[in-house]
């Protein structure tokens, strides 16, 4: 029996390591082919996080729409679980209206749950996970992630240990269900009928830390210190648990060391430039071993952006 049902267009991916130049490329395509931007990024989805996300200008998002920035207020749980669900439900909804859709981030989670599905992992279980928090407050966070690196070894390579609600979240798996997160994710994923077209900017390694590099002195320019003193000021409580991950990010977490006079300014800057590239390192290393992307050089995409083979 034939099918009446009418072909999707295919959605654009566009993904690489922080400081790639993903964001702008989307928005260039975005433009020359008339789509909306699904912003696969975790930190830009909260409002207060600006200069510290990378987030678009607000000229930027008035002139093509963005979904996922500036829509949770810090504190409200979002996973990536909620974003795969909405991201697919958002690309139907752009679909039905004519258009075409780019998934464009490097948050990595939310990108192989678009891409791949997510395997049905099981809930929290309260009494582990509170041995957990013990375990964390009296060993401390790294040797909890040498656990991990022990019990999962191909998780824990895309974290590290001040990803302590990620970290506590993949043991309490372990012992709940007796195997890995890189085992269940292997398999019983839910499969959507949506075709991706997924590019992956190829930067020299050399390059994209030295963009890091900049980009860093270029965010404390335009103010990260300050916006990073409001939120310090604004959600001190928050800060004291450690349970709010927005506020864990590389960006923030050194500066708000800083605040806390346990590190000068010039070394709260370094390490925000040592951070990033350790988790562009982190990505990168993601995206080759869980996603399937055409690699290209970013450069040769900017040159070629008339050219329909990759935005067909």
């Amino acid at each position: 029996m034939c099918s009446t049902a009418t072909a999707q267009p295919p959605v654009i991916v566009i993904l690489g390591p922080t400081a790639s130049g993903k964001s702008a490329l989307a928005f260039a395509v975005a433009k020359k082919i008339g789509a909306e931007i699904i912003s696969a990024d975790s930190r830009q989805i909260y409002r207060e996080l600006d200069i510290g996300a990378a987030k678009p200008s607000p000229e930027t998002l008035q002139e093509v729409i963005h979904h996922f920035v500036n829509e949770k207020n810090i504190g409200e749980s979002f996973t990536s679980g909620d974003f795969a669900t909405e991201a697919i439900e958002r690309i139907r909804d752009i679909h039905r209206r004519g258009k075409r859709a780019i998934i464009a981030g490097g948050s990595t989670l939310y990108l192989e749950g678009v891409l791949k599905g997510f395997a049905d992992l099981p809930p929290a279980n309260p009494a582990i996970r509170e041995r957990l928090l013990v375990e964390l407050k009296n060993g401390g966070k790294e040797r909890l992630y040498e656990k991990l690196i022990q019990k999962d070894p191909e998780q824990a390579a895309t974290l590290d240990p001040t990803k302590t609600q990620r970290l506590i979240r993949s043991l309490e798996i372990i012992e709940i269900t007796g195997l890995s997160v890189t085992e269940l994710q292997s398999k019983g994923k839910q499969q959507t009928d949506l075709h991706f077209l997924t590019t992956g900017l190829s930067i020299p390694r050399e390059t994209l830390y030295q963009r890091i590099n900049q980009r860093t002195d270029d965010m404390i320019n335009n103010g990260l210190c300050h916006e990073a003193e409001l939120l310090y000021h604004k959600y001190h409580k928050l800060l004291a648990d450690k349970s709010t991950s927005a506020l864990q990010s590389v960006g923030y977490q050194e500066l708000f060391q800083y605040f806390e006079k346990t590190i000068d300014f010039a070394e709260a800057v370094r390490l925000i430039k040592q951070h990033t590239r350790n988790y562009a390192k982190r990505q990168l290393t993601f995206f080759n071993n869980r996603l399937n992307a055409n690699w290209v050089n970013a450069d040769i995409l900017w040159k070629d952006l008339e050219n329909s083979k990759f935005w067909a």
